[in-house]
C-alpha cells in the first residue's frame, strides 16, 4: 500500500463554498462550509477572504503549524470563474498562499463533470442559481461558454426563473399580461398582499433580489399544476439547458457514440418530470445515445476526486466512501435554490 497523502478539495458556489481536506484512501478529515467565493459576482478580494477563512479553519482543526502545507494536492474549483483574466488575476493569489505542494484551479462545473462521470466522453449541465456547460472527450479537447450571464447569451438557472415569474405576475396583476396563478403565489411568497408591493419591496431594498431565486421551486409546482405561464417557464428552460449540451457535444463530436449527460445544481436535482423528459428528449434528437445522469452528491466529491486523480491515487472503493461521508453536506439541501 503506497503513502498516503492528502488533497484540499474547494466548490465555491453561489451561495456556499465547502472545504474538504481528505486522504488518498478516500477519508474525509475536515470538511467545512462558508459563504458564496465567486469571484465573478464578488470580486477577488471577498473570494479570497471566504477561502483564507475556510483554510484558517482546517489549519486549527488539523493543529498544523502555520506555513506547514495543508495538503499535497489542491484541488480549487470556483463558479464564475471563466475568463482568462480572471485565472491570471486569482492564480498567482492562491498559489502563494501555500495550501498544497501542488495545485489545480478551474470552474466549479468541471467538479460536477467528475462527480458525475469518469467517462472521457461526457458533458456536464449545472443548473442552480444560473446555468453553466462544460464538456470533454476522449481526444482531451474541452467544451466551455463564456458564462456571463445575458451579456454572453445565457437564460436559465433558478434566478431566471425567479425573475421570469415575477416578471409574468406583474403583468398579469396590472393589465398587461395573461391570468397565471403566479400572480398570488409570488405575492403569498413575499408575504405581501399583491405583486405590485413585491416589486416596491424589491426597489426599496426590503427584499433582496437574490431571494426571487426561491421562487425557482414555485415555478415548477405551478407548472406541474398546468399553469400555461409557469410551464412555458419550465420549458424554455430545459430548452436552454438541451442547447447547451446540445452545442457541446457537436463542438467535441459526440453525436455519434455513448455519451454522459451530467447534471447538477438545486434545479436539476429536483427531477423535475417536465424539465427532464423536455430536456432528455431534446438532447437525444441530437445523439440517441445520451445516458442522463443526475448528481445528488455534493459537488466537491468531484473537485476531491479530481484531485485523487491528479495524484495517480484513485482506488476502486475510495468514491463510495468519499459519497458517504460527504452527505451531510447535502442535509437539508432539497431544492433551495439560493445559489450553487
Amino acid at each position: 500500500m503506497g503513502v498516503t497523502r492528502r488533497i484540499l478539495a474547494v466548490d465555491g458556489g453561489g451561495s456556499k463554498t465547502d472545504m474538504v481536506l481528505a486522504d488518498t484512501d478516500g477519508r474525509i478529515l475536515v470538511q467545512v462550509r462558508g459563504p458564496s467565493s465567486q469571484p465573478q459576482t464578488h470580486g477577488l478580494a471577498t473570494t479570497l477572504r471566504v477561502l483564507d477563512d475556510l483554510t484558517a479553519r482546517i489549519r486549527r482543526e488539523t493543529n498544523l503549524e502555520p506555513g506547514v502545507p495543508l495538503a499535497d494536492f489542491a484541488s480549487v474549483y470556483l463558479a464564475g470563474l471563466d475568463l482568462p483574466q480572471e485565472f491570471e488575476a486569482i492564480e498567482p493569489e492562491v498559489r502563494s498562499r501555500n495550501w498544497a505542494h501542488e495545485m489545480t484551479l478551474d470552474n466549479d462545473t468541471f467538479a460536477l463533470l467528475r462527480a458525475g462521470s469518469q467517462s472521457q466522453d461526457a458533458v456536464a449541465v449545472v443548473c442552480g442559481t444560473g446555468i453553466n456547460c462544460v464538456g470533454r472527450n476522449v481526444a482531451g479537447e474541452h467544451s466551455r461558454f463564456l458564462a456571463l450571464g445575458e451579456i454572453s447569451g445565457d437564460w436559465g438557472g433558478g434566478g431566471e426563473l425567479g425573475t421570469g415569474a415575477l416578471w409574468y405576475a406583474a403583468r398579469a396583476e396590472d393589465g398587461r399580461g395573461r391570468p397565471t396563478a403566479l400572480t398570488a403565489a409570488v405575492a403569498a411568497h413575499f408575504r405581501r398582499p399583491d405583486v405590485r408591493q413585491v416589486s416596491i419591496a424589491l426597489q426599496l431594498g426590503e427584499i433582496d433580489r437574490d431571494e426571487l431565486n426561491e421562487l425557482a421551486p414555485v415555478v415548477l409546482t405551478l407548472a406541474e399544476a398546468g399553469d400555461e405561464i409557469a410551464g412555458g417557464l419550465v420549458d424554455r428552460l430545459a430548452d436552454e439547458m438541451a442547447l447547451m449540451a446540445t452545442v457541446s457535444l457537436r463542438r467535441l463530436g459526440l453525436l455519434d457514440r455513448p455519451v454522459d449527460l451530467v447534471l447538477g445544481g438545486g434545479v436539476a436535482r429536483s427531477r423535475d418530470p417536465r424539465l427532464m423528459t423536455r430536456l432528455t428528449d431534446t438532447v437525444r434528437t441530437a445523439n440517441s445515445q445520451v445516458r442522463t445522469i443526475v448528481v445528488d452528491a455534493p459537488p466537491v466529491l468531484g473537485a476531491v476526486v479530481l484531485g485523487l486523480d491528479a495524484l495517480g491515487a484513485t482506488a476502486a472503493d475510495a468514491e463510495s466512501r468519499l459519497v458517504q461521508a460527504l452527505t451531510p453536506l447535502m442535509a437539508g439541501a432539497g431544492l433551495a435554490i439560493a445559489g450553487e
